[in-house]
């Protein structure tokens, strides 16, 4: 049992001896007290307080480890050091976005105390922006900013935010009247100051997508010049006209006569890039040395995406200052066109809503990069009921009345929020639903039904036709040689019981030998009445002069009235 005492014993002082080494004369090294971390951009500073228990022969020294690995790494320019604190860059580190844990001691000699570790962090959460930099160019009634982002070109916390940066600038004069702006870009241009005035500021830089706020830079200040003699234009706008874009600006016309103007455009992720551009504008050839407040520039001159523009005066050898520039994109400045409708009723409760955009329009081209979405209105066209859909494509709409009639108008919408951008509504397209299935059953029956009655009252109609016709338009009597081969009444009508007129043939004789003629009808008829008795099957013989008797008897004047002239 006292074997096991002893041996505890030992442990303990071991373990003591190894957890806090004293110093020469006896004495145990301290480890480092309140020992904080502070991060701005890429630069990482470790600091502890100062005591008198260290003396000149006392150094510190830092290592890192990642959590749940063995191995602690030295920090360079954290070895060593005789002051109370020190420095390293974010480079040292593997990665500025894993958690790592901190570590310091003091040293003297071949004593060391124990350590004094840091609570784990993660470094690029910690960091802070630091204060930019600024240089500043000063104009009648302008100031130039040109900013250089926190850190550096090779800085590592920020490698990939750089380009990210917005900036809130805070600018008054000697007035003490304070305006704040926020900028996007790191070249960022003041207009309407006052001339040959004093003017201070200071900016800082944001990341607003990580939710970090930077230190503002120190105070700049700098002296407007003297009012330019040429003013620059002013209110520079440009609007889509066809194929074209046209670019106007006012500029007053006296006493500023045989003014002439330029215009000059630039890509805005250049204004992006820190540093100086102005070499980067580009002049547009159509609108060079123009005498007028505007110019027509193609469509083709920009690519697409968002750019500026400026414009400046010359008369003679004079020039203004630049123009307040001009920012535009050219999805924005796309005029889009209404949609077209097609509508086409499916059944008694349901109609079938097409909707695409207009051939050869711009539609298409902004569709590629941002989707359009359509706003339809859809209403009964008897009431003043609408019901709003917002749909991509062809769309059904349901529980709908048979046999009314409903109208559509739509619009086109940019598929982003970022962008307002829509076409006008449409003109109103109306179509009436079908019929429900019973009704229309019953029409395609009566129709049926008509077309089986139609040909039968037809054909009655026709019989009926032809008996008024042949009652009182009664068709004419063939020639007696014919009427001798048919029975005692040949052409008689069955529906008719009255007797017809029989007609008799005659001749009127003029200006001819009365002699020969009487011996040729003579003859004419000897062979007629010869013929007669040889073919007909009737055992009676006929005379048509019998007949004619009779009738020249009754009524001569009758007699020549139905008479046939014929001349010899």
């Amino acid at each position: 049992m006292q074997a096991l005492l002893r041996a505890a014993t030992l442990l303990v002082v071991a373990a003591v001896s190894w957890g806090a080494p004293s110093a020469a004369g006896g004495e145990a090294l301290k480890s480092p007290q309140n020992v904080e971390v502070s991060i701005i951009d890429d630069n990482i500073t470790l600091t502890w307080e100062r005591t008198d228990e260290y003396d000149r022969n006392v150094t510190f020294s830092a290592y890192y480890q990642i959590p749940l690995e063995i191995n602690w790494t030295e920090l360079p320019g954290c070895q060593h050091v005789t002051t109370f604190g020190c420095s390293f860059s974010s480079e040292a580190l593997e990665d500025i976005y894993k958690e790592i844990q901190l570590r310091v001691r003091a040293e003297k000699g071949s004593d060391t105390s124990p350590w004094h570790e840091v609570d784990s962090f993660v470094p690029y959460n910690e960091a802070q922006i630091g204060p930019p930099e600024l240089r500043l160019e000063a104009e009648d009634k302008a100031i130039v900013i040109n900013i250089s982002p926190p850190g550096t070109e090779d800085d590592n916390m920020w490698a990939t935010e750089r380009l990210m940066f917005k900036y809130n600038i805070v600018i008054w004069n000697s007035s003490g009247m304070e305006q704040s702006v926020e900028a996007v870009h790191p070249k960022y241009k003041i207009y309407k100051l006052s001339p040959e005035t004093t003017y201070c500021l200071k900016v800082r830089a944001m990341l607003l997508s990580a939710g970090k706020v930077g230190f503002y830079s120190p105070v700049y200040c700098i002296n407007t010049t003297v009012e330019n003699k040429l003013p620059p234009p002013e209110n520079v706008q440009l609007e889509v006209l066809n194929e074209n874009y046209v670019l106007k600006w006012d500029y007053p016309n006296d006493p500023y006569e045989k003014v002439t103007f330029r215009a000059q455009w630039l890509s805005a992720y250049v204004k992006m890039l820190p540093g100086n551009h102005a070499e980067k504008w580009k002049n547009i050839q159509d609108c060079e040395n123009v005498t007028t407040t505007y110019c027509v520039i193609p469509q083709a001159v920009f690519f697409k995406g968002i750019h500026f523009i400026r414009v400046q005066a010359s008369q003679g050898n004079a020039t203004s200052f630049w123009s307040e520039e001009k920012k535009f994109d050219t999805v924005m400045q796309t005029v889009i066109l209404p949609p077209v409708i097609n509508m086409k009723p499916i059944d008694d409760c349901s109609m079938r809503v097409s909707i695409g955009s207009p051939e050869d329009s711009e539609n298409k081209f902004v569709d590629q990069d941002y989707p359009l979405i359509y706003e339809i209105i859809f209403w009964e066209n008897s009431t003043n009921a609408e019901m709003v859909y917002v749909e991509k494509t062809d769309f059904t709409i349901d529980k709908l009345k048979a046999l009314t009639v409903y109208c559509v108008k739509a619009r086109a919408l940019v598929e982003d929020e970022k962008w307002n951008l829509s076409s006008v509504f449409s003109d109103s397209q109306c179509q009436e639903t079908k019929p429900e299935a019973s009704t229309e059953n019953m029409l395609v029956a009566g129709v049926f039904v008509v077309l089986l009655i139609v040909p039968a009252l037809t054909l009655v109609v026709k019989i009926f036709w032809k008996y008024i016709t042949f009652v009182y338009c009664p068709p004419s009597k063939p020639p007696s040689t014919v009427n001798e081969d048919l029975s005692e009444q040949p052409l008689k009508n069955l529906l008719l019981f009255t007797s017809e007129e029989q007609t008799e043939r005659c001749f009127i004789i003029e200006n001819v030998n009365s002699v020969t003629i009487v011996e040729d009808v003579r003859q004419v008829d000897e062979n007629h009445k010869q013929y007669s008795s040889q073919t007909s099957e009737d055992s009676g013989n006929y005379s048509n002069e019998d007949e004619n008797n009779e009738n020249k008897a009754d009524d001569p004047e009758r007699e020549n009235e139905r008479c046939e002239q014929k001349q010899f």
